[in-house]
């Protein structure tokens, strides 16, 4: 089978198994978006712009897990503290990222493929890296499945390249496969990676500004 084919194949899977996942997780989604409004107020859906393929701007769509607390100077607290209550226990079954289904239905998003970042980290991608924008970005991916948000940036960013470099649908089968058996062991999940990791582009202006 030809790559290309390969790839409408991709993009039907993803079409087909987003719609049956998000008719079978409407109930979910109902509920944890009430249980949001009740603890963390309004708006209930978590909206950021991500860089997709070739570098296009869309919206990522999330259930808001965080409030807006502030100290004193008016800067956000730190994430593990913001994120308590309901919030905690979406993160940790990985419900808040069930909206994300909506953004593969448009075509922004694919079930697999490297997590889009921040618009912000553009410019601060190797020529490798950049090959991240070559396919369409995942809800999960291989990076996803070896560390999470704790994966130091080289080699996160590494596996997001290798990924585009070693794709085939048997490769995503496992990976999703993968992702599966950790969203049910609830492995990996990290409240506040800034706590123990700095932004790419604050680590990448230190690590070029000193070399």
């Amino acid at each position: 089978m030809s790559k290309n084919v390969q790839l409408r194949v991709k993009r039907t899977l993803d079409v087909v198994i987003s719609l049956l996942l998000l008719i079978l997780t409407v109930p979910v989604v109902a509920i944890a978006a009430l249980l949001v409004r009740i603890q963390l107020g309004a708006p209930v859906f978590f909206v950021q712009e991500r860089s997709g393929r070739w570098q296009r701007p869309f919206r990522i769509l999330k259930l808001r897990t965080m409030t807006d607390e502030r100290d004193h100077d008016g800067n956000l607290l730190p994430d593990g503290i913001r994120c308590r209550g309901v919030g905690r226990v979406l993160r940790k079954l990985s419900i808040d990222e069930l909206p994300q289904l909506v953004n593969v239905i448009r075509g922004d998003l694919s079930l697999v493929g490297p997590r889009p970042l921040l618009r912000r980290y553009d410019p601060w991608y190797t020529e490798r890296e950049r090959r991240r924008f070559d396919i369409r970005p995942g809800i999960t991916g291989l990076a996803q499945i070896n560390g999470r948000n704790l994966t130091p940036w080289d080699e996160r960013l590494a596996l997001d390249a290798r990924y585009v470099e070693e794709w085939s649908l048997w490769l995503d089968v496992r990976i999703l496969a993968a992702t599966v058996g950790k969203v049910c062991r609830a492995s990996g999940v990290v409240l506040d990676s800034s706590a123990e990791l700095l932004d790419l582009d604050k680590e990448r202006q230190l690590a070029w500004t000193s070399s």
